[in-house]
């Protein structure tokens, strides 16, 4: 296989950055000037804001000004705006689910042919939009590898096992002479997709709150278009978190006892939308919820120690409320999303 050509200055056509922020100036100030510092204009950034906070308005009020003055007016979008900069400010924490649902919404709303979304601790490298420019062509999902917060590279475990609905932990970490490889998830920080994907798949649905909510959107583009994880990188990651290293190939990192809780609770949406494709297979997932709890275990004893009663706690509230989901008769999968469209 040929590798595509990354040369030339294009960009990508109408693409729309989407950003979800809470409560993380320090690290979204990084962020928006990695923007700034873009070889190649993005058609619009729009910042949805979780915390609906002033001093995240006024950071946005600043960036949209620097943007100005580096790029311009933007072409006009479907709601008649010229600005690159567009601020979402949320009425309430809706979690990275409903942050990337309603910001992939609003951007489909004024007209984006293509979605790069991202949370707040990530910075974009220079190069970054004419890197992904050239696999746009013959690919409709795309995504970029990343940096470390320490420079080094940031593996990403881009082979889900559905059956089990977990991700491969040995999935092979190089490209080879193609440089990308096929994926059927996607990760939120940095995925690249086009229009006519949400069309066809819907948006990211809101109900995870967090987690597993890029992992089955990935899995739903999958249905519909071949995604792929490309060796380029153009993301960095910035924030710090603590970590247990295991034999210098992969890494377990520390979080939140609510991720914890929601790392096994959205997996009773996960098991929904497998019944809903075909793909769910009872006594399989059961594995896979046990092998992933059994992870989160792991994850408290060697890196959160300190919550290791609470973590074990959440573990299980998650575990019975993803029972609940899955007998939840009202529960229905996300629908083709069919707003507003480009005359």
């Amino acid at each position: 296989m040929v590798k595509h050509d990354r040369g030339g200055d294009r960009g990508i056509e109408r693409l729309a950055v989407v950003v979800v922020t809470y409560k993380r100036q320090e690290l979204l100030e990084q962020l928006l000037d990695s923007l700034c510092g873009l070889e190649n204009s993005p058609w619009r950034v729009i910042v949805v804001d979780n915390e609906h906070s002033d001093r995240t308005e006024d950071m946005v009020a600043r960036f949209a000004d620097r943007m100005m003055v580096k790029w311009g007016k933007a072409a006009t979008d479907e709601q008649g705006g010229t600005s690159r900069v567009v601020y979402l400010p949320q009425s309430g924490n809706i979690g990275g689910s409903g942050g990337f649902s309603n910001g992939v919404k609003k951007a489909y709303e004024l007209g984006a042919e293509w979605f790069w979304v991202m949370d707040d601790d990530v910075a974009v490298l220079p190069d970054a939009i004419r890197t992904l420019a050239g696999w746009t062509d013959h690919h409709d999902v795309i995504q970029g590898s990343r940096l470390d917060y320490d420079g080094g590279p940031f593996y990403w475990q881009y082979d889900f096992i559905v059956p089990l609905g977990i991700p491969n932990p040995v999935a092979p970490a190089t490209f080879g002479l193609s440089g990308y490889r096929a994926m059927n998830t996607m990760c939120f920080e940095g995925a690249l997709f086009r229009r006519r994907v949400v069309e066809r798949i819907g948006l990211p649905d809101p109900r995870f709150f967090i987690y597993w909510d890029d992992t089955v959107y990935g899995y739903l583009a999958s249905k519909v278009t071949t995604p792929i994880v490309i060796d380029d990188k153009v993301i960095r990651r910035t924030r710090v978190i603590d970590n247990w290293d295991i034999a210098g190939v992969r890494q377990l990192n520390s979080t939140s006892d609510m991720n914890r809780y929601h790392i096994m609770r959205n997996r009773g949406y996960m098991a929904r939308y497998f019944m809903a494709y075909g793909d769910y297979r009872p006594l399989l997932f059961g594995l896979g919820t046990l092998l992933t709890a059994l992870k989160e275990v792991i994850r408290l004893l060697a890196v959160d120690r300190a919550h290791f009663r609470t973590g074990l706690v959440q573990i299980f509230k998650g575990w019975t409320d993803s029972r609940s989901l899955l007998h939840d008769p009202k529960w229905r999968p996300m629908k083709p999303f069919s707003g507003a469209t480009r005359s």
